[in-house]
């Protein structure tokens, strides 16, 4: 299964977060699951990361060490696309996060399921998951 990655859940990951449970982990590295980390998730810890919200202990900047940890983790890039992009007008506006509304329509258009425990995201009509 094709699985995006959400941004807190990428975090978690290469942080080594208790917060992801043992079955989720699994999942995680099942050779038969594909995950991926969209643009959209990088730009968002970079910009929390900028702006004094998140803490990275890394020795270059931010944005590269995401990228650095999404290759050591067998990760693949998801770029943001004009069809994600267009899908968003017609998104019911459940969610107001604007970086989580933009992985809600990536998942949809390219028919991934999104691994994530927020219960915002699982308001909408797209395949959640989170053991």
């Amino acid at each position: 299964m094709n699985l995006l990655l959400d941004t807190c859940t990428f975090l978690w990951l290469i942080w080594d977060e208790p917060k992801i449970r043992p079955a989720m982990r699994e999942r995680l590295t099942d050779p038969g699951n594909r995950l991926f980390l969209s643009t959209i998730s990088l730009w968002e810890a970079t910009a929390k990361y900028a702006a004094g919200r998140l803490e990275v202990r890394a020795s270059g900047p931010a944005w590269r060490h995401f990228i650095e940890q999404r290759e050591a983790h067998e990760i693949e890039p998801l770029p943001l696309d004009d069809a994600s992009v267009g899908h968003v007008e017609t998104l019911p506006f459940i969610h107001k996060d604007p970086f989580d509304r933009l992985l809600i329509c990536q998942a949809i258009e390219h028919g991934m399921g999104i691994v994530t425990p927020d219960d915002h995201i699982r308001r909408y009509p797209v395949k959640t998951v989170w053991d």
